[in-house]
């Protein structure tokens, strides 16, 4: 009898075992990851701004029936509005018009509306679809009433719309903030100003929710005992139904001693999830570059300690490469993020996985 219940309590801690998912990821799986994502090739800058005058940034990618749409972010001085771009090919982009625009200041909004599209389809070399959720689609961004360049109290915010996600509209906006920066559970890593946000649906509730949110901020931190407020780290937050979000926990869950770990964005390779975020300003590594950490179950996550995915090598990204958002498609691996010169231009650039030739384009002269 003894030897049965020997048996069972080991079959039962085995099976236990088995069933929840590693904290971390191996450094053999680290640098499979790495081979499977990593982009060598630059092909060079797919949107360029109209003038100098207008900066681009932060791409979101995604498809609707044949064709390949863009978010993208633009600055012109009062602040971000976000734009719908088109592509047949993922290399030759037009540009479509607005999708969240400036309105009155007086709004908490009104001069900020930085958007990232949600629910997608994150499987790698997947549809890359949006997923309606009530029936709408739905979109996370950052939002501030104040002009200027990420000036002011910046909150996040949702947007949805039922309307074809791959045309011109303006979406709906919930008329408060979900998340914001004088919330009373509020981390100390946060207290300032929250930037982006990604959100998946954890269909597997790993979590314990349906909804999960991915965003960087920025609050109090300490360097040589003295305060400063400009490092920014990646945190969570989670949902049951798009419009309600709480925060598990009020530390971050990726950071480092300095710099910016930010604007993260998810991808399922095969049982791993896969953060691609950038880092900047850290102690070991010049300027902004793309980098990714993996996790098995959405909370804890094991960061890659080798090359950067991205970094600064040509004149049009030699200050910044920076803010990812890669999709891997009939065998190639297509890097997007937002390429800055020493000039202070901003265009959206890509780099892959295979030679697929130079871009052309420039930043205008």
């Amino acid at each position: 009898m003894k030897e049965i219940l020997l048996l069972l309590l080991s079959f039962f801690l085995s099976f236990n075992t088995f069933a929840q998912p590693s904290k971390t990821v191996s450094q053999e799986k680290m640098n499979e990851l790495y081979q499977e994502i990593k982009t060598p090739y630059k092909y060079g800058l797919v949107l360029t701004p109209a003038d100098n005058s207008l900066k681009m940034d932060c791409p979101t990618v995604f498809r609707k029936g044949k064709k390949w749409y863009m978010t993208y972010l633009t600055f012109g001085g009062r602040g971000y509005e976000t734009w719908l771009a088109q592509s047949n090919d993922l290399l030759n982009w037009k540009m479509l018009g607005r999708i969240m625009s400036f309105t009155d200041s007086t709004e908490w909004d009104g001069n900020q509306k930085a958007g990232y599209l949600a629910l997608q389809d994150i499987n790698w070399e997947g549809s890359y679809k949006l997923r309606k959720y009530n029936g709408d689609y739905w979109m996370s961004y950052f939002g501030g009433k104040s002009a200027g360049y990420e000036a002011g109290n910046l909150s996040i915010g949702i947007a949805h719309t039922s309307q074809n996600p791959s045309k011109v509209h303006e979406w709906k906006r919930l008329k408060s903030p979900v998340l914001a920066s004088d919330d009373k559970n509020v981390g100390w890593w946060e207290n300032r100003k929250l930037f982006k946000s990604t959100v998946i649906e954890d269909k597997e509730r790993l979590t314990g929710h349906q909804f999960v949110m991915y965003y960087n901020a920025n609050g109090d931190s300490a360097v040589n005992n003295k305060k400063t407020r400009w490092f920014e780290r990646i945190g969570m937050a989670v949902s049951d139904n798009m419009t309600t979000w709480q925060r598990p926990t009020s530390e971050p869950i990726v950071h480092h001693p300095v710099g910016i770990t930010g604007d993260p964005i998810i991808q399922k390779i095969g049982d791993i999830y896969v953060m691609f975020y950038f880092g900047a300003f850290w102690k070991d590594r010049k300027g902004a570059f793309n980098r990714f950490a993996a996790s098995y179950n959405l909370t804890d996550w094991t960061d890659w300690n080798g090359d950067n995915l991205v970094e600064s090598s040509e004149n049009y990204d030699n200050l910044y490469a920076h803010k990812s958002y890669v999709v891997k498609h009939k065998g190639v691996v297509y890097h997007f993020y937002c390429a800055v010169n020493k000039g202070d231009q901003r265009g959206i650039a890509v780099a892959t996985s295979k030679d697929l030739g130079k871009s052309n384009k420039d930043f205008v002269k």
